[in-house]
């Protein structure tokens, strides 16, 4: 049986009032169980049109979920950009003859995993769909879909209950559906897709390949639970679990301890809002110990801190080459220069410069990199594209472009 997914959609609309609301909208999609989120811009003029495309940078940066994202598409341009922002996929509306004229063009282009169809009328279907896109949307008004073929379809479905987004999902030609009924900030997906799988149906759920047979608790029943950020792998916490907090962990993606100072049971920010949504559950070799790789919401500690472990006993001097960390520690540094200017700063002299200042140090460093490489000199080359780097990094900071996007990037090619 295949699985079954839940898309709630966000309308962009005319009013850029609400696009802090939207972004929140987004996160809260990705935290609580969505399995992807379908925006369609809805914007009349291309000045709302463009506004949108920056909102829909901020909305990918803040799920963490599938992004999918249509409307407001007139031109090749226009398919780039919403790509370019970090959506999943970009939504050709094939009621609209332009996006069915740009179809095979840009899905030679971008590639057709990147490419959906929106769909309304049998009229619409094509038998080159396969050739060009990766999923079709079809807007179900009686149940049905005409579409014989082999993409996944997700229904843009009317349904307004529990029950009758169940009946939509368990129809054979449904791999999803997206619907304005679960689309709120207090939609409760995982609860959702427990009922549908209390009918038979395949959800996106936590499923764990141990059972709690299967580990190896203390004589207190807990098992220990090491939490760690599955950004930075800081370590952030450590918990205890027993039979039901593992059990609750997996039904809501929450995760849930057992206190054993109250003898109850505790979902990590149920009172502070600093959730820690669960991203994997890994076992010890000895089946007694949990790593739990997490997003925290806010704070891991009850003090404020990020961290439990904030407090220093011994250390010894070490350079730390972690790469992500060094990148990222460059890049902050470089970005507290553009927002606190310091007297006397390389930095902050490439900023007053400007942008062509930026580019041209940019171009300047990738020669001599590209000089250095033809020499084969092993430390010329690391010296050179350090300085290559570090000017890529003011230009990143420049462009507001941060390494959580390139990383992004790179993961989804």
């Amino acid at each position: 049986m295949k699985r079954k997914y839940l898309f709630p959609v966000m309308p962009l609309k005319n009013s850029m009032s609400g696009g802090q609301e939207a972004v929140k909208l987004a996160k809260y999609y990705s935290d609580n169980g969505a399995d992807g989120i379908l925006i369609f811009d809805l914007s009349e003029r291309d000045e709302e049109h463009e506004a949108h495309i920056l909102l829909l940078k901020e909305i990918c940066r803040a799920a963490e979920i599938p992004v999918y994202a249509g409307g407001h598409i007139r031109r090749t341009e226009d398919v780039k950009k919403i790509l370019y922002a970090g959506c999943d996929k970009a939504i050709l509306n094939f009621g609209r003859e332009s996006n069915v004229e740009m179809a095979e063009e840009v899905s030679k282009r971008f590639g057709s995993e990147k490419i959906a169809f929106s769909l309304s009328d049998e009229s619409q279907l094509s038998r080159t769909l396969e050739e060009w896109g990766s999923l079709l949307l079809w807007a179900d008004s009686d149940g049905r879909c005409p579409y014989q073929g082999t993409l996944p379809v997700v229904s843009l479905s009317a349904a307004s209950s529990d029950d009758a987004v169940i009946d939509v999902l368990s129809n054979k030609w449904v791999t999803g559906i997206a619907a304005a009924y679960f689309s709120t900030a207090t939609a409760d997906f995982m609860d959702l897709k427990g009922k549908a799988a209390a009918r038979g149906l395949r959800m996106n759920l936590l499923e764990s390949s141990f059972a709690w047979s299967d580990l190896k608790p203390g004589r207190d029943g807990l098992i220990p639970v090491v939490v760690q950020d599955y950004k930075t792998s800081e370590v952030l916490m450590l918990a205890y679990m027993n039979e039901e907090a593992f059990d609750a962990t997996l039904q809501t993606g929450k995760m849930t301890y057992w206190s054993r100072s109250r003898n109850e049971l505790w979902t990590k920010g149920m009172t502070s809002g600093h959730f820690q949504y669960v991203k994997a559950l890994m076992i010890d070799c000895d089946n007694d110990t949990i790593l739990a790789r997490v997003s925290q919401v806010g704070t891991a500690c009850h003090t404020g801190n990020r961290t439990c472990f904030y407090r220093e006993m011994v250390r010894k001097e070490y350079h730390d080459a972690n790469p992500l960390k060094v990148f990222e520690n460059v890049y902050q540094t470089i970005l507290d220069r553009k927002l606190h200017p310091k007297e006397g700063s390389y930095t902050n002299y490439l900023f007053d410069k400007g942008i062509d200042k930026i580019l041209k140090k940019v171009g300047e460093e990738a020669t001599e990199l590209v000089i250095a490489a033809k020499n084969s000199d092993p430390e010329e080359i690391k010296y050179e594209l350090s300085d290559f780097l570090y000017h890529a990094m003011v230009l990143m900071a420049e462009r507001g472009v941060t390494w959580e996007d390139i990383t992004r990037e790179l993961a989804n090619r």
